[in-house]
């Protein structure tokens, strides 16, 4: 029976154009000025130290600057920048510049389930901070207060098996009682390797995989007596 629901965001929960269109621009455009400003902040120095230990680059703003903003134009999902990403969503979303994209068929889903008992997790290469930013002010509301717990690359690759092995014994559950749902077929593989239940979501330009059971929306996802029903 399935007791726990972990939900990638980008493809899945959130249109991958509010995060390409809306949220990349706002940190790229912002970044330089955000480190020069909070650079002696141990959070934003821890960054910007395993920037520097990733990368071997020297240690100074304008170059670390350089590499942050071209690792956001190739979208590359490297720890750090995610957190520093988060950092400057924080003033965005608080500022009400733009709230948290979220399709229509989610919002309903995540509270029947939690009503139903069922725990949520979210696992998203974006930053736990900027995973609670956005479901905390999401279109439809603050839904964070639905999920037990947020995780980001700090436990692992998303294409890893050994990522899953760390949210199975996290959530202290049997790993076929968990159902992970991602639009990338390659994290559902992994998934599936460690023991999980999968559902690929199948929205916008996402390419329908042969290897997992497939939806195209929240709506679709039958959990019939907690088990995961094609």
């Amino acid at each position: 029976m399935i007791q726990a629901v972990v939900t990638d965001i980008e493809g899945t929960t959130t249109s991958i154009h509010f995060v390409t269109d809306v949220l990349f621009p706002y940190a790229r455009e912002r970044m330089g000025d955000f480190l020069q400003q909070h650079s002696t902040e141990p959070p934003v120095r821890q960054c910007l130290d395993e920037v520097v230990n990733l990368t071997g680059i020297d240690d100074d703003l304008a170059t670390i600057t350089r590499q942050l903003i071209e690792w956001i134009d190739t979208d590359q999902k490297i720890t750090p920048l995610k957190s520093l990403q988060g950092m400057i969503w924080d003033a965005g979303y608080r500022n009400g510049d733009f709230t948290g994209h979220i399709y229509p068929d989610v919002p309903a889903q995540l509270a029947a389930w939690h009503r139903d008992g069922i725990k949520l997790y979210v696992y998203s290469s974006g930053s736990v901070q900027a995973q609670k930013l956005l479901f905390g002010f999401s279109d439809a509301g603050d839904l964070s207060v639905l999920f037990t717990d947020f995780f980001d690359t700090r436990i692992g690759n998303k294409r890893e098996v050994a990522a899953y092995d760390n949210i199975i014994q996290h959530t202290a559950l049997p790993a076929d009682n968990i159902l992970f749902l991602s639009d990338i077929e390659e994290e559902l593989d992994a998934a599936a390797v460690a023991g999980m239940k999968t559902t690929q979501l199948c929205r916008e330009q996402t390419v329908k995989g042969e290897r997992h059971h497939a939806v195209s929306n929240f709506n679709e996802i039958r959990l019939k007596n907690n088990v995961v029903d094609d």
